[in-house]
């Protein structure tokens, strides 16, 4: 009974469901973005750097006031702290609040500008507050004395919420990675590039403005005391204080820069694994869209470009094995007894390679790929019987000597019709393989089979394989000449063979997967098939 080619074509797109690589890859499903269920952001690590950008401000802080500001130099050091310390205490403890509502909640592809403004806010309305209880207090003037607190305090939030954006930045590229959630970047977003110039500009900026109100109130100061100490002590005053600005700035100025040096690494990183993986032909892995910037977009179009590219392969796939299919098939129109023999002895050849790939023997040239274009090839094995004249192939008996002959001469003629389209479209492994198995499933171990009378290794490995999968499907098939051997008998003519016919490591495979072998056997099976 003839195996229906449309049956043959469903057994290509259902062949994964029993571990067979011969589809094309499946689409990975991708997670839907839900915007509102981010509350789960991971930022291991965050509550130290939180606690020490909070902790730097309230040792820094009245330094500085004292430093910069005339009228602060006339407190004593805990009249300048306890309100400094007071007011971004209570900003850190509100902070859980303040986060919870408009970070916590919001899309992922915000958080991050959130993050900034967010701290960079509460910075700048607790130096408010130290400005009036200065002012309120002290009788403090709200431009010599207020503006400079609100440029200290200011400033430091401006490092601590770069910072902590770009800890959130890293904290959420992490989450997209590990649980597939997109960020659709928006157009108007704001790019890296910029982000880097703003605060190269806007650091820059306060370090010469703190300068700049060191060298004022310097001036101040020596014009008053100019009569009580020396040139040498001034200067020494003055640089101690130039020391103290790029002690405070500096550090906090380069954390910055390896925090964007980190997140950059991060994501180029993401993007070239992805990028080796697609070139070695692995196309399921994608590149986290994890930023609300050009690099997510780079990354959303990559991903892009993957699937696109994922599914042509996929489609050239599924139309090369159709098209193998169809010619093993227009092949087997010509002898209306092999039926479904190229279904059987493709799945046998696989069964064998995949037991010999860490066989000392085999394992260099059997892996993943090699076994994936064996199995695809081996329906192509007896092409070459187009080619034998109907008189020979369907003669409903034993065949003479000269017509054997005839017969033997598809092996060579599949092989060079191979080679002809090898030829034509550029070598690459499929061809080869199928050329190779068309050319040498009938070489025999001993030399003594056709139509080159190699011998041993000199058979190339798809031959040996293709040999016993042959040989095994023919005996307990039903022929014109012979009768369906059942499967012991099948073993033991094989077993006969080997050394002699068959490549002595793969009889001793096929003694490994016989319960395979027989499984196909009967799940392929044909009324002439014998699957007992």
């Amino acid at each position: 009974m003839r195996v229906d080619l449309r049956l043959r074509i469903a057994s290509v797109k259902n062949d994964n469901k029993d571990g067979n690589p011969m589809e094309g890859l499946s689409a990975t499903p991708k997670t839907p973005y839900n915007a509102q269920a981010q509350s789960s952001v991971d930022q291991a690590g965050a509550p130290m750097r939180i606690f020490l950008h909070y902790l730097a401000a309230m040792v820094i802080m009245p330094v500085y006031g004292i430093r910069v500001c005339p009228f602060i130099e006339t407190l004593t050091p805990f009249q300048v702290a306890i309100p400094i310390v007071a007011v971004l205490t209570a900003q850190l403890m509100l902070r859980g609040f303040f986060y919870a509502r408009f970070v916590e909640n919001a899309p992922l592809n915000a958080q991050v500008n959130r993050v900034f403004w967010l701290e960079l806010s509460m910075f700048a309305v607790s130096s408010l507050i130290i400005m009036a209880y200065n002012e309120f207090i002290y009788g403090f003037p709200f431009i010599e004395s207020g503006l400079k607190i609100f440029f200290g305090v200011t400033g430091l939030g401006f490092f601590a919420a770069s910072d902590l954006a770009l800890e959130r930045e890293r904290a959420i590229a992490r989450k997209v990675e590990h649980e597939s959630i997109p960020i659709d970047p928006e157009d108007n977003y704001f790019p890296m590039t910029r982000k880097v110039a703003l605060f190269a500009s806007v650091s820059i900026t306060m370090l010469v403005g703190a300068f700049m109100l060191l060298v004022v109130k310097d001036l101040d100061w020596i014009i008053r005391v100019q009569a009580d100490i020396s040139l040498h002590e001034a200067q020494a005053s003055v640089l101690k204080e130039f020391l103290f600005v790029m002690i405070v700035v500096l550090p906090h100025t380069l954390n910055i820069i390896h925090a964007y040096a980190r997140n950059l690494n991060e994501i180029l990183g993401r993007q070239t694994s992805v990028m080796n993986r697609v070139t070695l032909g692995d196309y399921e892995p994608r590149v986290p869209v994890a930023s609300n910037d050009e690099f997510g977009v780079m990354a959303k179009h990559t991903n892009t470009m993957v699937d696109r590219i994922k599914e042509r392969t996929a489609e050239l796939s599924r139309t090369r094995d159709v098209t193998i299919l169809s010619l093993a098939t227009l092949a087997e129109t010509r002898d209306n007894e092999t039926g479904a023999h190229i279904l059987r002895t493709q799945r046998y050849v696989r069964a064998l390679a995949v037991h010999l790939k860490d066989h000392p023997n085999f394992k260099d040239e059997l892996d993943d790929e090699t076994i994936d274009l064996l199995y695809k090839s081996a329906p192509l094995h007896d092409v070459g019987k187009v080619g034998i004249p109907d008189a020979i192939l369907l003669k409903p008996g034993k065949l003479t000597d000269d017509e054997f002959v005839i017969m033997m001469t598809h092996a060579q003629l599949g092989a060079d019709s191979l080679a002809v389209a090898e030829q034509e479209l550029g070598s690459n492994s499929f061809m080869r393989y199928a050329r190779e198995i068309a050319a040498t499933h009938h070489e025999k171990w001993d030399g003594s089979g056709y139509p080159n009378a190699l011998k041993g290794r000199d058979i190339p490995i798809s031959g040996r394989l293709m040999a016993v999968a042959d040989v095994y499907d023919a005996l307990i098939s039903k022929r014109v000449y012979k009768p369906a051997f059942p499967h012991e008998k099948a073993m033991s003519i094989i077993r006969e063979g080997r050394g002699s016919h068959f490549d002595p490591d793969v009889v001793e495979a096929l003694d490994a997967v016989e319960e395979e072998f027989k499984a196909i056997a009967a799940k392929y099976k044909d009324e002439h098939t014998e699957a007992a």
